[in-house]
């Protein structure tokens, strides 16, 4: 029990005495209230511990949340770049049409357009015309030559001009070849340039290409070169010949 301020106790102890009678609390012992007042402590200290902690994992789940809706956004973005650049097909292409059709010449179409509009578009094919011998299904590439061979053309057998390599395709399966079509295992830089979308650098591609990894065994073959893709294989797919 604590003793009554006397006249021996210092101010200091007789104003924590008179809190104590205020509050009711003279007969607890000073060892229980220090007791008391060290896990008053020690529980705020834990309070403010767990309230810390709890901030912490919900600034982690948003920046969790944050970055999965960034990654989902970016998953979202359309391709772009040199890609997007290459599958986008031209606004507008030239074509050379040729052989028999009603009125030949340089012909302007629109970007995605076939054989068939080219001849189309060059008053269509004449009378005796072998349009049987053309893929008229095949996309057409910039600065192409649409040849249509005669009846008589195709019955020679291998007659057409040389450009027919780089145009008419006479329509027969993958792998089969055409009519006049360029042989990629044996072509030259020349040659090679006659097949559409194939420029000088693309040709010494292919050029390279075998040397280093031999034959081409498939028309398919030549999409390993750098630079030939689906599209572009499927525009001479029917001008490739591979022996």
């Amino acid at each position: 029990m604590f003793e009554e301020p006397g006249a021996h106790a210092v101010p200091g102890d007789r104003s924590v005495a008179s809190l104590l009678t205020r509050a009711g609390l003279t007969g607890v012992s000073r060892g229980v209230l220090a007791g008391a007042a060290v896990l008053c402590l020690l529980a705020l200290a834990l309070v403010g511990w767990r309230l810390s902690g709890l901030g912490a994992a919900d600034d982690a789940g948003l920046v969790f949340e944050a970055g999965a809706a960034g990654g989902e956004a970016g998953a979202a973005e359309p391709a772009t770049g040199a890609d997007a650049a290459v599958d986008a097909p031209p606004e507008t292409l030239w074509v050379h049409v040729a052989g028999a059709v009603a009125s030949p010449g340089l012909r302007e179409l629109p970007g995605g357009a076939r054989v068939g509009e080219a001849v189309a578009a060059a008053g269509g094919a004449l009378p005796g015309a072998a349009l049987d011998a053309v893929n008229l299904a095949r996309l057409l590439t910039d600065g192409e030559q649409v040849y249509v061979p005669t009846a008589e053309e195709v019955a020679a057998g291998g007659g057409l001009p040389a450009a027919a390599g780089v145009a008419g395709a006479p329509g027969t399966g993958a792998g089969q070849g055409a009519a006049g079509g360029v042989d990629i295992n044996t072509a030259g830089a020349a040659e090679l340039e006659q097949l559409p979308g194939v420029g000088p650098a693309t040709a010494a591609k292919i050029v390279a290409d075998r040397e280093a990894n031999g034959p081409f065994t498939a028309p398919e073959d030549i999409m390993r070169v750098s630079g030939i893709g689906e599209k572009k294989f499927e525009s001479m797919r029917d001008l490739i010949v591979v022996r």
